[in-house]
């Protein structure tokens, strides 16, 4: 009777709101209104439709930051704060302390929208943000004593870092700080979804799909990948030899993609969930290929940048964030919602108009950026729309979290 008792008490609805219960809820859902409101905002900059003060910095720089160390770092903060949880067994800042740390990301975040003006405190906030977040994820792992889990506690540090050197950039403290400080961020977060990547994606891939389906891994590939990009993580940032760049994108392209095509199966193209992950893993590894080449072919580096940040970053984490957020309130992941797909479908038209409608019609670049942004609107406005109700409720089987 107890037992019957205790798994009625587990079963029966939780009311209430659960915001603050496990950190992947405010900052997904942080994440998925910010990536609307910044890009709105951006558009009306752009179109000349609005105004904000905006100096020693570019209009271009302003939206980069905001997009790579504002919206990337909230889905990162939502990620690590829900797995570091998991993977040490030890308790990750919830309830008032998650609170605090996602008001100094909201903090910093509507600071920026105001541009420069308010610099100073955006600088504090956003940068003491960045330090508690690090904090919260080191304890639990020094704790546990999971010292391979320190390559995850260094990334961070290094996009903190880069993101000190984007501010030191703007007081003119160091020289093309902002370039360093934006590029620096774009592979640094492409490094971190390579590494996370490889332990997840193959695991959702192997129990998302119907038929029985087991992925070898070998570790002299993973480690020859990981060789790769951190050498052309270094030689991109603080030696620039431009003859290297293609031989180590273009080995990267060859390497990952063989890995790629070993978590190939033809179900995955049956559940939104994982062709999402999958096509945005190829995406990346298509950005490694114009990255080796676009000197050779005269490729807008832009473009090759946006094919990272939109294909790379922005599909994988809307797919990541919709993947975790189902599996740790207690629901379904096989029974996502049909509105998924349009969502993946606006950002992949999001990417497209970006990135290759340029290539071959430039001179209407202007309005392939607009296009482009409305795609990406939309396809978060989907996400927030279906996603606000299960991150603020609680878990639907009754369970913390």
């Amino acid at each position: 009777m107890a037992v019957v008792q205790i798994q009625m008490r587990k079963a029966s609805p939780v009311k209430g709101c659960a915001l603050f219960n496990l950190g992947f809820r405010p900052f997904f859902l942080g994440a998925g209104i910010f990536a609307i409101v910044s890009i709105v905002w951006w558009v009306l900059v752009y179109s000349g439709h609005g105004f904000v003060q905006i100096q020693s910095i570019t209009n271009a720089q302003w939206h980069a930051h905001e997009m790579l160390y504002g919206y990337g770092l909230a889905v990162v903060a939502g990620f690590l704060l829900t797995a570091v949880r998991n993977w040490t067994g030890v308790s990750t800042p919830h309830g008032k302390p998650l609170m605090g740390l996602f008001a100094l990301w909201v903090s910093a975040r509507l600071l920026f929208l105001f541009g420069t003006s308010l610099m100073l405190w955006a600088t504090i906030a956003d940068l003491l943000f960045g330090l508690m977040l690090i904090i919260a994820i080191s304890i639990p792992i020094f704790r546990a004593k999971q010292w391979p889990q320190l390559a995850v506690i260094v990334k961070v540090a290094m996009l903190w870092v880069g993101n000190i050197v984007f501010y030191l950039g703007y007081y003119q403290i160091l020289q093309d700080g902002m370039l360093y400080a934006i590029n620096g961020a774009v592979l640094l977060l492409i490094g971190l979804i390579l590494m996370i990547g490889r332990r997840v994606i193959p695991f959702f891939i192997e129990r998302g799909v119907s038929q029985p389906f087991k992925i070898k891994h070998h570790q002299w590939l993973d480690t020859s990948i990981l060789v790769a990009f951190l050498a052309l993580f270094i030689n991109e940032i603080f030696y620039q030899h431009a003859e290297l760049t293609p031989y180590l994108a273009i080995g990267l392209f060859m390497m990952n993609g063989y890995r790629l095509s070993r978590w190939h199966v033809w179900g995955i193209w049956r559940v939104p969930l994982l062709w999402s992950l999958y096509l945005s893993a190829w995406m990346i590894n298509v950005g490694f290929l114009l990255y080796g080449l676009h000197a050779l072919c005269a490729i807008p580096l832009i473009l090759v940048l946006h094919l990272f940040t939109i294909g790379g970053i922005g599909l994988m984490s809307l797919a990541m964030m919709a993947r975790v957020a189902l599996g740790h309130t207690g629901r379904d992941i096989r029974a996502s919602s049909v509105w998924l797909v349009p969502t993946f479908i606006a950002v992949m038209l999001s990417l497209l108009l970006r990135v290759f409608a340029p290539m071959f019609a430039m001179q209407f670049y202007p309005h392939w950026i607009v296009a482009s942004a409305l795609c990406w609107i939309i396809a978060f406005a989907i996400f927030v729309w279906i996603y606000a109700p299960i991150l603020y409720k609680p878990r639907v089987d009754g369970s913390p979290g």
